[in-house]
């Protein structure tokens, strides 16, 4: 795991549009002491409006683009952040989990390695001021704390296959295409809501490499992923959605998987004890897989309206891009393009555009759940 001055450091959220300015952000440190690393692509200067005392942290960075606002939690004294645009700077907002306040900040060039711009704040612990025998004893009135930062739920929507992998063939359509329709009629449902940022792993007829479309997820700090497919069958007159999970047998593959490259594996257990690693990944595939199957029956109950649902409908398997350890993940096969009234449903506009409306609809039920159960 990296290091910088001395606080460690780990990749999260590091997803941005191509060439913006803002290419990722990385924290480390403690409750003493916590250091904000922004990645760019240039130099930049910063501008400090709040610099913490008052609970947040906001700074510019004037010429900068943040057209992919990220987001995420975070560790030591930063609760969550943001980086969004406004007026014609990149922004960064910190929420700060007690009191503290910018120790320094400065821009660091390519060097060592790093072929790009690193622009740092160090976030510092400020201690309960001591009371004095002359003080009054009417405190002075405070300011409000600010309103915790609004971080919208992320959701990567993978268009299933693209490019040089076409997968089914109907009598009309290529899979490929009907899932990347389907694709961006999810996308722009969920933008439409204002509650959701969405993170697409391909917008275009290109092939992205299935380990990738995880790789994009995790980086991307997902709430939720959704892989989009459209089935084949031997026999015509199959037809209907299913919904697939990670199975059990796949479970010790998604830990081969994940330890090549993984901050879960490698970050926080770095070097300690390989049983303890084991156990808290365990713990952690566990209950993501109790989120993707409850995810999956809302999915399938409002796939229901609009499609007739396969027999067996929930059905597990070891696919790829359902391997990831931490982000709850479904693999929707909307419909056979080898059954003709499936594919003539999957190929209409508007009803495609009704089924992901449920799709999403789904989504919402699923955060609206989630809610509930943690306010018990």
């Amino acid at each position: 795991m990296a290091t910088i001055g001395g606080l460690a450091a780990v990749a999260v959220s590091h997803a941005a549009a191509p060439d913006a300015g803002v290419l990722g952000v990385r924290l480390g440190g403690d409750a003493t002491e916590t250091r904000l690393v922004i990645d760019l692509d240039r130099g930049a200067t910063g501008k400090v409006s709040q610099d913490g005392s008052g609970g947040r942290v906001v700074m510019s960075l004037p010429g900068v683009d943040a057209k992919a606002s990220l987001q995420g939690s975070g560790r030591g004294l930063i609760r969550a952040w943001m980086i969004d645009q406004s007026q014609g700077a990149a922004r960064l907002q910190i929420d700060l989990a007690g009191q503290g306040v910018i120790k320094r900040r400065f821009l660091l060039p390519p060097a060592d390695g790093v072929g790009h711009y690193r622009y740092v704040i160090d976030v510092a612990a400020v201690g309960a001021p001591t009371a004095s025998f002359t003080a009054r004893p009417a405190s002075r009135p405070t300011a409000p704390a600010p309103k915790p930062l609004a971080l919208k739920k992320v959701i990567v929507i993978d268009a299933g296959h693209g490019g040089k992998d076409p997968g089914a063939r109907g009598a009309r359509s290529f899979e490929k295409d009907v899932n990347l329709a389907a694709a961006l009629a999810l996308q722009a449902r969920l933008e439409r809501s204002g509650k959701y940022k969405v993170v697409m792993t391909r917008k275009s007829d290109v092939y992205v490499p299935l380990e990738s479309r995880v790789q994009i997820a995790r980086r991307a700090g997902a709430d939720l992923f959704i892989s989009l497919h459209a089935d084949a069958g031997a026999d015509a007159k199959t037809r209907g959605t299913s919904v697939y999970t990670l199975s059990e047998q796949a479970s010790g593959r998604a830990a081969q998987f994940v330890s090549k490259d993984d901050w879960f594996m490698n970050s926080s257990h770095n070097g300690g004890d390989n049983g303890v690693r084991d156990i808290l990944f365990d713990l952690t595939q566990r209950a993501t897989k109790n989120r993707s199957a409850t995810f999956a029956e809302l999915v399938l109950a409002r796939a229901d309206n609009h499609m007739p649902l396969l027999r067996r409908s929930h059905r597990d398997a070891g696919f790829v891009v359902l391997l990831a350890p931490d982000v709850p993940a479904i693999l929707l096969e909307m419909g056979f393009v080898t059954n003709a009234e499936d594919e003539a449903a999957l190929l209409d506009a508007d009803r495609r555009t009704r089924f992901m409306n449920g799709v999403g609809d789904a989504i919402d039920d699923y955060f609206a759940q989630q809610t509930q159960v943690a306010a018990r």
